[in-house]
Formats: C-alpha cells, structure tokens, sequence
C-alpha cells in the first residue's frame, strides 16, 4: 500500500498535490497531543474560547483569495461560487459561537430548599473529525467549532480528495495563536483512519460521506463506547403541489438539483409533481437547465465545473443510461453541452421524465447532476413516493398553502423539512438524518448535546 496521498485534479486530471501519508506513530501522537492539551483547554473560560476562534475565522476568511482557486482545482467548482463558501464557513461559526453561552449553561430543574442542583455540560476529551470533499470547508465546521467552544480538542482528517482545505485551516489556526495540540491534522489512509477511530484517546468521530463510510466508521468503533456522528447518503425528493408559484420553484429547484454539480448532501434528486402543473414544469425547468455553461472551473463565467472525478461521472451517466433503457425519456441530450464528453469528469445536466420507482436514478444516490421528475395525483401519492426511500436528509414542498406544508411535513419521513425551499442549511436548526443517512446532529443547540456529555451536580448546602 502506498504511503504517498495523489491528489488527481479533476480540471485537467494532472496531480495537484503530494502528501505523505501519517504512520501509525505519528495518529498515536497526535492523539496523545490532543489528549494533553484537552486537560488545559477545557478549564479556559468560554470567552477566551471564543476570542481565539474569532481570531481563527479571521484568519481563514483572510486567505479567501487563495482558498477558492485550490477548491477549484482539488473538487471542481467553479471560482465564481466558492466565495459562498468561504461566507457559510464564517457564519456558521459566528453563529455556533454566538449560541455557545446558553447551550453549555448548566439545566437547573425547579429548585428545593436547602440544595443546589443542576446539570452541567462537560467536554468528551478528543474529537476526531472525517470530513468529506464535497462542501471541504462547510462540512468540517460543523463539528470543528461547536467540539472546540465545548471544551474539548479536535483531530482533523479531511478527505484525500482536498488535503489543502484541512492544511489551510490548520494554518488558520496558528496565526489565531491556538495552544499546541488543540487543533491538529492528519493526511490518513483507510487504515489509519481505523486506528486513529480505536485510539484510547478518541472521544468521538464525526463522519460525513457514505452509507458505506459510516458501516466502516460504526465497524471500528464498535469495540468502544464512545460517541459516533453520522451524515451519510441521501435522495433528497421535492414535491410541488397544484398550487405552487411554478416560476419561482422551477428556478429554486433547478439550482437545488444542479449546483456543485448535484455533489450535494442535501441537493434535490427527485421531483414530484401534482398534474395540475406538471407540464408547465418540466417546460420551464428544461428551459432553465439548458441555461447552465460547462467548462473550466477557473473560468469566470463557468456556472457548472467537472465532478470530482470521472468515476463519479461515469457512475451517473450509468444511473441515466439505465433509466432510459427502462423506458425513460431524457430531455436533454448530452451533446447540448459540448464540453460533456465520456470517460472524463465533465457532465452536463440532464432531466428525465416518465421514471418510476423500479429505477436507480429515483432510489438510490445519484450525488451528480441528473434529476428524475414525476407526474403525481396529489398529496397522498408524493407522501408515499417520497418516503420510498432508504434515506432521508432533507424533503421539500412547494406550495402556497402553510398548512397543508405543515401536514404533509408531518408524514415525511425527514431530518429537515423545508417549505419552498431546499438545498440549505440552516445553524440555528439541527442538521440531522433519518433511515441510512445516519444519527447524531451538528449544529444548533442540538448540536452542542452530542459534543458533550450531561454530569449532574447534588449538593445539600442547608447543613
């Protein structure tokens, strides 16, 4: 097995960047580090925490104008979104910081004469964060801060696939002026992963990739009793019902179903809607897709960069090719976009109509721009298709109708329900999974429970 991580940009297939890969010495350090620096760390007072972070995003937001190339050339997304990006990295921070005061306050219950009772929040030790390529900065935060706010010290492995988002935080860290040891990095196979996962000092692993990833990551942990975060797959359905503004959900979905190239957790992978408006959609959506310019992602005016590698591309031409020999209609040829070519990472957008359940581009992850739209009677039916599913992030209605929003959310089987919206992700709501997308939550007060641990306090102080 190699020591060396190869990174193959997806732009021009070159390699991009070389790292050696930790050795089993270098995980048991950096653990041990952890461990130690953890003991100092958690008696800091919160409003030193928060200083030194503030610091820490000051420091990254700085380096904006680097960071967005590197993630052009490590993922494939086009330099004109990755300022969003570095923007969501710097406020879910603020936000997990701004909140961290009242979610590690003590839960005092309804108080008795003569004693002083209360639960307090207390660190778990190390957390050791594996964050996915797809959202490199975005992804990793949500653990990183809340874990560190809570007193406790984190581990980085980010996925081999974007090593420089993990060296670049790292770096941020340093000119922040953060103690040695509270915040390390490590470039790690599979194996070390294992290791580092069944290391005595690891307090907690916070994992986001695939159902298979997250069966590994339960595997190895699984002779210890210590806390796991799963953010798995997903196959995210919106449903538009008869009375929806078809014009404002067509552009919202269409960017729910294609940006970062349909690389995303939570974007859209199948639509349903009611007849009323299903040819008006699909008319209109069609239109918008064929909108999109595929190309160089260090190109100003590219809208849609390569996938992440041709793997991946192949993969959902695949699902696509598999739909249509099913009796699936595409609506887009692949020769629309010029720049869509087999066997290489660039893929147009492409709609499909008259699909059903027997598909695998309507079951299981496409995680690539490709979107399956159905026809549906009404509520009931798109209930039942939409939970068809064996994951569940995040579900969507379009609707002008609150209520009925409200009803139809209360039956789908979700993490997060939105109503005419999707593909976001909101701090002050826990981020969270159902079915074989995973357990645990990140963000919100929620997401402080899971990064620490209750310790109850009895004291009889009337003696």
């Amino acid at each position: 097995m190699s020591d060396t991580l190869k990174l193959v940009s997806p732009v021009d297939g070159s390699v991009y960047v070389e790292r050696t890969l930790a050795s089993e010495s270098e995980v048991d350090q950096a653990f041990k580090e952890a461990a130690g620096a953890q003991a100092a760390w958690k008696l800091v007072p919160l409003s030193e925490r928060a200083a030194l972070l503030d610091r820490f995003i000051n420091a990254f937001t700085a380096m904006s104008d680097e960071v967005i190339p590197e993630l052009a050339w490590q993922m494939g997304r086009p330099i004109a979104y990755g300022a969003g990006e570095v923007s969501g990295f710097e406020d879910r921070a603020k936000h997990m910081i701004a909140i961290a005061d009242k979610a590690l306050s003590p839960v005092r219950p309804d108080p008795i004469d003569g004693f002083d009772r209360y639960v307090k929040r207390e660190p778990l030790g190390v957390v050791f964060t594996v964050a996915a390529w797809n959202y490199p900065y975005l992804i990793a935060v949500n653990s990183l801060v809340p874990a560190l706010m809570a007193g406790n010290t984190v581990v980085l492995k980010h996925s081999g696939q974007t090593p420089l988002c993990a060296e670049r935080m790292a770096e941020a860290f340093e000119k922040a002026g953060a103690p040695d040891g509270l915040f390390q990095i490590l470039h790690m196979d599979h194996a070390m992963t294992e290791k580092a996962i069944q290391h005595p000092d690891c307090a907690y692993v916070a994992f986001t990739g695939s159902v298979g990833g997250g069966y590994a990551i339960q595997k190895a942990a699984v002779e210890r009793f210590i806390g796991v975060g799963l953010e798995l797959g997903g196959k995210d359905p919106a449903y538009v019902r008869a009375d929806a503004n078809v014009a404002f959900t067509v552009e919202n979905l269409v960017d729910g179903a294609f940006f970062n190239s349909g690389q995303s957790c939570c974007g859209k992978e199948r639509i349903y809607v009611a007849g009323e408006v299903y040819d008006s959609f699909v008319e209109q959506f069609v239109e918008m897709t064929k909108g999109y310019r595929l190309g160089d992602p260090l190109d100003a005016d590219t809208t849609m960069g390569p996938m992440v590698r041709t793997s991946a591309a192949t993969y959902v031409r695949g699902q696509v090719k598999e739909a249509i020999r099913s009796g699936a209609k595409s609506l887009i040829p692949e020769s629309h976009f010029a720049n869509s070519k087999e066997h290489t990472p660039y893929l147009g957008p492409q709609v499909l109509v008259d699909v059903d359940h027997s598909m695998e581009l309507m079951t299981e992850e496409t995680f690539g721009p490709a979107i399956g739209i159905m026809k549906v009677s009404g509520d009931n039916e798109a209930i039942r298709l939409m939970n068809d599913s064996r994951y569940g992030l995040t579900a969507s209605v379009w609707t002008s109708d609150a209520d009925a929003a409200r009803h139809v959310g209360d039956l789908v089987e979700t993490g997060t329900w939105f109503m005419n919206r999707c593909d976001y992700l909101d701090p002050a709501l826990a981020w969270t999974g159902v079915k074989d997308t995973g357990r645990g939550a990140t963000l919100s007060m929620v997401g402080y429970e899971h990064l620490t641990r209750p310790k109850s306090y009895h004291l009889r102080v009337g003696s």
